[in-house]
């Protein structure tokens, strides 16, 4: 039996999905954040399942399995929480451009009715809006269409005008023959974070004070569209020499609507809606026949493949302006973050290493498990704080845990289980001395390691895989600092953040493993983070 999912159906998708989040500081169920992480995946492929040495060149297709779902919480690095400023529904750019031909807005494209210029069944996928360079958006009411140029004319003239009304088509010939409805202005903040080459953001709000002049000036089936269809032939008051108009009416299920139709030499040559205030419809046509005129003149029409034929543009539910998401096909989302190592985020963040990989994870749960993580910002590595060995001669600022190279830690304490714990470096801190580390699940494969994953503990005994700043020289590994307890360490004369709560020595992600909802993944070639760089992370998610 023949059935589609509508785009409204898509739209509302989208509208359910936006009001889903919310702001740093509430208490609401919902919590999404964008996440960084899958460092050095090229090297990293040693048998865990983890990295591919052709990733730099051609990143691998994320897989949408529970197994990949818990890989994915491996190599997170750290999170950002995503606000409702963060997030917005958005549109294809289509810019205006002199000398293109834009479709014009209608009410049944389909199948059987494509559009003139993509060929497209569906008005939304169709280019009948613009964005102009000052960033105002316009609907495009008429594009010149006639029975000589059944697909439209170039558009010549960047629209302006901010009016609540349509203005007329210019007949003089100095500019086009276009109509544009205006919409809306994008703001400046949403400039900055949500227009790309590709797409553009519609309001965060229908309705507020920025956007209240057009929607309130929206009437239901008010009819702002006319085209001719047919020329065809016409008398006048009974003359077929000069230019006449004559108005008649427009007949359907609404009420008031009327257009001024011009006859030419006996030709139909323009019609346009006369300044009435038409409501109501959702059919419509022209009755133009002798008993029609409303003006009082006499008419005669053509008949057979003489007869004028016109075209009245139904407008959507609610009339033109009233909601700009069903207009423009808002089922498109776009979320925004920005990871700066400003002041406030740096300490959950780490530089010098890179990222392949962007996801975004609803209502992951503090490392406690008890409740939904509820931070601005979070680190999602392990941590470790070490120190020299006792009677060592190594200086700690010689020492170097090389980014992305294993660490190990043998434990022979019963109490806390017997075995080696096994990581990655994910960034080390000569200064502080703390190195934050990641577990790949895959190191529990492997017999070397017992088969087990096990973690990092407060014990004093030495982490494997220190090296010398200076090649060639040698250095102690290092040890844990069981006597530190503390988030912030004092480097020089300032205290510094380390982002983590350490007890004896050891801090645990911030997040706990394999919570939430993992509902996004991107996949793409490695990226290096340095202290004076930022990245701004645009996902559109396509409802």
């Amino acid at each position: 039996m023949p059935a589609i999912i509508t785009d409204q159906y898509r739209i509302l998708n989208a509208e359910t999905f936006v009001d889903s989040f919310v702001g740093i500081g509430t208490t609401g169920k919902n919590n999404y954040y964008t996440f960084l992480g899958h460092p050095d995946p090229t090297n990293l492929t040693d048998q865990i399942g983890y990295g591919d040495a052709s990733w730099g060149v051609e990143p691998p297709n994320p897989i949408d399995n529970f197994d990949q779902e818990n890989r994915y919480y491996d190599s997170m690095l750290f999170l950002k929480q995503i606000t409702s400023s963060d997030v917005r529904r958005v549109i294809p750019r289509i810019n205006w451009q002199s000398g293109t031909i834009y479709e014009m807005y209608r009410n049944n494209y389909s199948a059987t009715n494509r559009t003139s210029q993509t060929s497209n069944s569906s008005l939304y996928g169709s280019n009948y809006y613009i964005v102009t360079s000052e960033f105002k958006v316009y609907l495009c009411i008429n594009n010149g269409s006639s029975p000589t140029t059944p697909n439209g004319t170039t558009s010549k003239v960047e629209p302006t005008h901010t009016s609540t009304t349509v203005p007329e088509q210019d007949t003089t010939g100095n500019t086009d023959d276009y109509q544009w409805k205006y919409l809306y202005t994008i703001a400046p903040a949403d400039i900055v974070k949500f227009v790309t080459s590709s797409y553009i953001p519609l309001p965060e709000k229908w309705g507020d004070v920025t956007n209240a002049t057009i929607k309130d000036a929206s009437v239901e089936g008010k009819l702002e569209s006319i085209i001719i269809k047919r020329a065809g032939t016409a008398e006048v008051a009974g003359g077929t020499s000069g230019e006449k108009t004559i108005t008649v009416p427009i007949i359907g299920d609404g009420s008031d609507g009327k257009a001024i139709v011009t006859v030419n030499e006996g030709v139909v040559t323009r019609v346009k809606l006369a300044d009435t205030n038409s409501k109501n419809y959702t059919y419509a046509t022209v009755r133009f026949d002798s008993g029609s005129p409303l003006d009082g003149q006499t008419l005669t029409v053509g008949s057979g493949a003489d007869e004028p034929q016109f075209e009245v543009v139904i407008p959507p539910k609610g009339g033109h302006g009233a909601d700009i998401y069903r207009e423009l096909g808002g089922f498109r989302v776009m979320v925004y973050s920005k990871f700066d190592n400003n002041i406030n985020d740096k300490a959950d963040y780490i530089v010098g290493n890179d990222f392949s990989r962007v996801g975004i994870v609803k209502d992951p749960l503090e490392f406690g498990g008890t409740s939904v993580l509820n931070k601005r910002t979070a680190t999602s590595l392990g941590a470790l704080k070490l120190k020299v060995p006792s009677g060592s001669s190594t200086v700690l600022s010689n020492v170097v845990y090389p980014k992305n190279t294993k660490i190990t830690q043998y434990s022979n304490d019963s109490t806390i289980g017997i075995g080696t714990a096994i990581g990655y470096v994910a960034s080390w801190d000569s200064n502080t001395g703390v190195l934050r580390y990641y577990q790949p699940v895959g190191f529990s494969t492997q017999s070397v390691y017992g088969y087990e994953l096990r973690n990092f503990v407060g014990v004093v005994t030495a982490i494997t895989g220190a090296t010398h700043i200076i090649p060639g020289q040698s250095v102690d590994n290092l040890e844990v600092d069981t006597t530190f307890s503390a988030e912030s360490i004092t480097v020089g004369q300032r205290s510094e953040s380390l982002g983590h709560a350490f007890v004896n020595g050891v801090a645990n992600s911030e997040v706990k493993k394999f919570s939430g909802e993992i509902i996004y993944i991107d996949n793409r070639a490695p990226v290096t983070r340095t202290t004076s760089q930022k990245e701004e992370v645009k996902i559109v998610i396509e409802f």
